[in-house]
């Protein structure tokens, strides 16, 4: 009574292209996609893998740094474990999982 019939499908209406517009749509998706693996993702995984190889190559000798901050130095290794010093006759056993750090031994003493 009060609205009368719309006829919008009478005006030139644009152009459908289904597969032209999905294209262009996704296209930006893709290189931001691409710039995210080239720029974060790629490189996390290498600084993953280095450490994942440092831990597992510690050994006798080297000194290394726990999750939970002690610093010890390695006096045996036991498959997925390792036997620390953190002291004078203190020892502890730790997963290597739990190591964050490993220092080399053999470096330089800093003020001796």
């Amino acid at each position: 009574m009060f609205a009368s019939p719309a006829f919008a499908q009478a005006a030139g209406a644009a152009p459908q292209g289904g597969a032209g517009s999905l294209l262009t749509l996704a296209i930006p998706w893709i290189l931001i996609l691409g710039v995210f693996y080239m720029l974060l993702w790629r490189p996390q995984q290498r600084a993953q893998k280095a450490h994942r190889a440092r831990i597992d190559a510690a050994k006798k000798g080297d000194t290394v740094v726990t999750g939970g901050g002690l610093v010890g130095k390695v006096i045996r290794v036991d498959g997925d474990e390792v036997e620390l010093e953190l002291g004078p006759n203190v020892r502890v056993r730790a997963l290597k999982a739990t190591l964050s750090d490993v220092r080399v031994a053999g470096g330089k003493p800093a003020n001796d």
